[in-house]
């Protein structure tokens, strides 16, 4: 193959939607391409083996905050071998701040922005002989014109792997924190091609969709159409994933949500902050009422799955005052609350607020906070530990019956706060502990914190029970039944409603 479309996604199970777009839009050079999905726990050796095997001239690379690294350890790899191959570089990563990236110096050309169209020109001029320029500026492609990439999911694909689709992009809002405030408003594709290929996927088996349009229901007419469009197809195997407009929900809207089944809908819905002041000095433009307001109909009407985000580390914000928000979020009871760390990514406009609000952020991907002028650094590392302990116990769904007793009582955050200080203490770190050491945990934990030693034993073996994660630990098995305390091999967990999103895939 001539060219080779190449990235490093997070895991196997998300399929590069930017690659796919690229790779659909070679024109006549589409048969002469190949598309080589690596995955982030390969070894830029390993890599650099799959992609010569295709004796490429041109390889491209989508290039992203989660694989910017191994991405220039495998190009530095890859030249000093093949220095004769052309290295075409793309995505967020190196679309800004390209003279102070080693992996762009490395590069014959760095597409900046939308490649969709640029890539191919900048392939049939280097395969030409003509000469390119460093740096090429995508433009924004007139997206009615784009050929669709959605035949070239695979049916394997269809069956393991987390499916992309959009039906628009951009965003008209302008967060600091977000490479989204650099859009020129939104664009939408044509309607009816696109719901025609979503109608083809569907055919083909598919059930699973997630939209990665950052507005989804910015118009509403457009929302209630592709809604519409999903409610004629309903089965119990339909999961469709939806990124919302918080406070944005009007009636019409409401009654269409409202006649979906439970485990049908999920909507990733992005809070970031409650407190006013933050949002105003990221310039995020929200009503907080509203979401209120909003969150509660959903949970109370509707059968949506509420995937729900905050932001710890924005500028000026507090521990304290980030609990806060937790707390209030907490109490509208979404099935998921997403805490993460502030990331300054490569062009967004947060950089504008480092100097006045104190930030400190890591110079390497992905470049999370490290303290603030109101969060000091061992503080930062303690909200660090807070949010992978809360991802761990909280929207793993291991501990559904557990975590309400831990919760109960007080501020969530503040007991939570409280777990994870003592985990982080008692373990020395927030990853790679083993299933059976947590539950002891979290155990002890609690009985010291006044919870019924019984009380808490029974859920956290109903949570056991329910996740297939057995056998039962020595330490609960007084609380076991004699039937529970014969199982010696684990057993797959029964299935509970949908629940498959993955956080932060290969978006392109």
């Amino acid at each position: 193959m001539d060219i080779v479309l190449a990235t490093f996604n997070a895991k196997y199970i998300h399929a590069s939607f930017g690659l796919r777009y690229l790779h659909a839009n070679l024109g006549a050079l589409r048969p002469r391409a190949a598309l080589v999905e690596l995955d982030a726990g390969m070894a830029p050796l390993d890599a650099v083996e799959a992609l010569l095997a295709h004796a490429p001239r041109i390889v491209g690379f989508g290039v992203y905050v989660w694989n910017a690294e191994l991405t220039l350890a495998t190009v530095e790899l890859l030249k000093a071998l093949r220095p004769d191959v052309a290295v075409v570089l793309g995505g967020p990563e190196v679309s800004h701040e390209i003279d102070a990236q080693p992996l762009c110096a490395l590069a014959d050309v760095v597409v900046v922005g939308e490649g969709d169209v640029a890539f191919t020109q900048v392939c049939t001029r280097l395969l030409a002989g003509e000469p390119v320029d460093h740096v090429v500026r995508g433009g924004l492609p007139d997206l009615p014109t784009l050929r669709l990439p959605y035949d070239l999911y695979t049916d394997a694909d269809l069956a393991h792997r987390v499916i992309y689709v959009e039906a628009s992009r951009g965003c008209p809002f302008l967060c600091a924190f977000c490479l989204s405030a650099l859009d020129k408003g939104v664009r939408r594709f044509e309607e009816d091609a696109f719901l025609e290929a979503l109608g083809a996927l569907h055919d083909r088996g598919l059930r699973n969709f997630k939209f990665v349009d950052r507005t989804f229901n910015l118009s509403i007419a457009s929302c209630k159409r592709i809604l519409g469009f999903f409610l004629e197809r309903l089965d119990p195997a339909l999961f469709v994933h939806f990124e919302l407009i918080p406070d944005r929900l009007p009636t019409e809207l409401k009654a269409l949500i409202a006649a979906f089944p439970p485990g049908t809908l999920q909507f990733e819905i992005g809070i970031q902050t409650f407190d006013a002041e933050v949002a105003a000095r990221i310039d995020r433009r929200h009503d907080p009422a509203q979401i209120e307001a909003n969150l509660g109909w959903l949970r109370t009407h509707t059968g949506v799955h509420l995937h729900t985000d905050l932001i710890v580390g924005l500028p000026g914000e507090s521990a304290t005052q980030f609990g806060a928000g937790f707390d209030r979020l907490f109490a509208l009871g979404p099935q998921e609350i997403q805490v993460g760390i502030l990331k300054r990514l490569r062009g967004a406009p947060l950089a504008k607020l480092t100097e006045q609000w104190e930030m400190i952020y890591s110079p390497r991907p992905p470049y999370e906070v490290l303290q603030t002028g109101a969060v000091p650094f061992l503080e930062m590392q303690a909200m660090k530990r807070f949010a992978r302990f809360w991802g761990l116990l909280a929207n793993s769904g291991h501990y559904r019956h557990t975590l309400p007793l831990l919760l109960a009582g007080g501020s969530a955050f503040a007991r939570f706060r409280a777990l994870s200080d003592a985990f982080g203490a008692r373990f020395g770190r927030s990853h790679a502990i083993a299933s059976g050491r947590l539950v002891e945990a979290v155990y002890e934990h609690g009985v010291a914190a006044g919870i019924a030693p019984d009380t808490l034993g029974r859920a956290l073996i109903d949570d056991l029970v329910n996740t297939g994660r057995l056998p039962i630990p020595d330490l609960l098995r007084p609380f076991a039944t004699e039937e529970e305390r014969k199982i010696r091999k684990a057993r797959p967990a029964p299935r509970e409603g949908h629940g498959r999103q993955e956080a932060h895939g290969s978006r392109g």
